[in-house]
């Protein structure tokens, strides 16, 4: 149902797990601060495309980026104002701009950027500047803001107010109780009863109502939607993507392209979801074209209730090469369904429409940007995925980037938590190729496969939908990575080339991801929780076999798989009973599995984690800058458009403030 955003491997911080060598003199890493770092990444094959094919690279960017203040308030409805109070202090201030309280703004500016907002972009709990409140004030004032300052400031340090960006507290109200803008006044149980006379359960074409409103009661207690569209919510900036758009469509590789863009377009001058529904459908479709596109509402993960959407955009180029890959596995798709170790009434009879390819982006923008997916399966309409299929990707050049701009830190994860010489020399020999090949069946074939009973709602699962889709896609592509088949079919280099990337799923899983969170937090995140589920999950099913075993060596903790077949038979089991329980929409089962399983760290081993990782001086997220396409003028005529790579984070939040400012 959804797409994976940015977490399948840990790129971000395994340092010399990939294989692949940085060329020249470009350099991949270009800023650090906090718990984050900046990266560049490359467009292979620009100079292959014609003139046409790169004229509409830049307007699909172009339409993608006007979407950017979108996505900021729907984070949180004091984003934009705090956003634009801070470019306002960095273009405008004239006092001393080297003391440490200045740096230290800039380092809080860095991260709002970073984050869209004011939350955590993975904790999704709200963070604050090392500078002092008062200073912050006198940097309001010195630009003029000082009118603003009393609600801008409580915005930025008030810890009560917003806290957290999407509440997990299921004791609570998590949509009153979330900082997230899909919701104004009203009460989990007002939105779940406001949508329950939409749903019809048979219905075998269900709209997805919600994905693109906001739910707002008035002052006299009717409750009712505010929808994204032209001359609605968010109209100036979707009248700006919208011209981008026909700009596009006139110069599409094809007929299919102009056709959905066309629907695309009118979906958002209406808000119709039917719209969306026939935009998906012939966008899917369409596999023949080497440039390709997401821009819409699209992912619900930062929805406490998993029904709306935020903004996302990203444009890229097909890798028609290395697709060969993912063409093999599209090509047998009715193979894994049919030999998926799930009950036979949840599977597929037939499978449709699965295409996967390897891309390139060339753009990211809204919710993947700074940060960014390595893969995608669209669209996440179950009905959509039975009767049409869905088209995969995994964005090459992102993999690549993280791979390359780890190799310029002399530290790495890997070498800290890896028991063994062995393992670090297998993990160096095969994870860059397991890594996008888990990829691959996570997205192809994991989010595609499988089927509701009749009669299940696709939103059944409602607050944990969005971990346990996560979960059974990384344990169909976990448990396909070990078969035979893979061997047999080209894919994978040789039948011990998996275990290298068990390991680290289970290492990851258990311990090394929460490099990330914060001590004493839970582990909130989707794609986090996943991984937590799985790896503990298994790690206690197996313990009378000793299928994974907990070691500690001078102090250090460590994980080790022992039975690497037995795990296999693991991820297995756990994947017929995540799948069951989506097909069968058992929420209190799917409850029990994430909060048992995936929301609390032991506070021992997290504290022993953050030190170990400390110690390496690594952070542990990573985003990028996007190259910037730039027209090419000749006698008054465009004959061409040039990629310039900028190595200026900060700059570019600065240019995309100003230029693509819609709201």
């Amino acid at each position: 149902m959804i797409v994976s955003l940015g977490t399948l491997a840990v790129l971000a911080s395994c340092g010399d797990a990939g294989q692949k060598k940085a060329s020249g003199d470009f350099r991949y890493l270009i800023d650090e601060f906090a718990d984050l770092k900046i990266m560049r990444y490359q467009i292979p094959g620009w100079d292959d495309l014609t003139l046409q094919q790169k004229e509409y690279v830049y307007h699909l960017g172009e339409a993608a980026k006007y979407g950017r203040d979108i996505i900021w308030v729907q984070n949180c409805k004091v984003n934009l104002p705090i956003r634009k109070a801070i470019e306002t202090i960095i273009s405008e201030y004239d006092g001393d701009r080297d003391c440490k309280e200045f740096q230290d703004f800039i380092v809080y500016a860095k991260r709002v950027f970073f984050s869209n907002g004011i939350h955590h972009h993975y904790a999704e709990d709200k963070f604050f500047p090392e500078c002092p409140e008062a200073y912050f004030r006198t940097l309001l004032v010195s630009v003029g803001l000082e009118q603003d300052a009393d609600t801008l400031l409580a915005g930025i340090y008030d810890p009560d107010l917003y806290p957290h960006r999407k509440s997990i507290d299921k004791t609570g109200d998590i949509v009153a109780e979330s900082a997230v803008n899909f919701y104004e006044n009203v009460t989990r149980a007002e939105v779940e009863k406001f949508y329950a006379g939409m749903v019809d359960a048979d219905d075998p074409t269900p709209i997805s109502y919600g994905l693109n409103s906001k739910v707002v009661k008035d002052p006299d207690g009717v409750i009712r939607e505010e929808v994204y569209r032209i001359g609605g919510l968010y109209g100036p900036a979707l009248e700006k993507i919208v011209g981008e758009l026909e700009k596009a469509k006139a110069v599409a590789e094809n007929e299919a392209q102009k056709k959905y863009i066309s629907l695309l377009v009118e979906y958002y001058r209406t808000g119709d979801l039917k719209l969306w529904d026939e935009y998906n459908i012939e966008w899917l479709q369409d596999t023949l074209g080497t440039v390709d596109f997401v821009n819409g509402f699209v992912e619900d993960y930062n929805d406490p209730l998993g029904r709306k959407a935020t903004w996302e955009g990203l444009v890229n180029i097909k890798d028609h090469a290395a697709s060969v890959r993912t063409g093999i596995i599209s090509e047998n798709a009715q193979w894994f369904e049919d030999n998926s170790p799930v009950d036979k009434r949840f599977k597929k009879p037939v499978v449709k429409g699965v295409s996967a390819k390897v891309i390139d982006a060339t753009t990211l923008a809204g919710d993947c940007y700074p940060s960014t997916p390595i893969g995608i399966n669209l669209p996440n309409a179950d009905w959509i995925r039975r009767d049409y299929g869905s088209k995969s990707v995994t964005i090459a050049n992102i993999t690549h980037a993280y791979d390359l701009a780890a190799q310029e830190s002399p530290n790495s994860t890997l070498k800290e938590f890896a028991w063994s010489e062995d393992e670090i020399a297998a993990a160096r020999k095969y994870l860059s190729i397991t890594d996008e090949i888990h990829t691959d069946l996570h997205e192809c074939l994991g989010h595609g496969s499988g089927q509701l009973l009749p009669g299940t709602p696709a939103n059944a699962l409602c607050e944990y939908s969005s971990t346990l889709e996560e979960t059974r896609a990384d344990l169909f592509g976990l448990y396909y990575i070990a078969d035979p088949k893979l061997v047999e079919l080209g894919i994978m280099p040789d039948a011990e080339a998996y275990k290298p990337q068990y390991s680290n799923y289970i290492r990851n899983g258990i311990m090394v991801q929460f490099t990330r969170v914060e001590l004493g937090k839970k582990n909130t995140e989707a794609h986090m929780q996943n991984r937590k589920l799985i790896a503990e999950w298994c790690y206690e099913q197996g313990k009378a076999g000793n299928v994974i075993e907990k070691k500690v060596r001078d102090g250090k903790t460590y994980f080790v798989v022992n039975d690497y077949e037995a795990l296999r038979g693991l991820f297995g089991r756990l994947l017929a009973e995540i799948q069951r329980i989506k097909s069968e929409g058992d929420y209190a089962a799917g409850k029990a599995l994430v909060e048992k399983y995936a929301v609390n760290i032991d506070p021992e081993l997290h504290k022993e984690v953050l030190e170990r990782y400390k110690a390496l001086n690594l952070k542990p997220y990573g985003g990028f800058v996007n190259p910037e396409i730039v027209p090419v003028e000749k006698n008054g005529k465009i004959v061409d458009y040039r990629v310039e790579y900028p190595d200026d984070y900060l700059g570019q939040m600065m240019h995309y403030g100003s230029k693509y400012a819609t709201l």
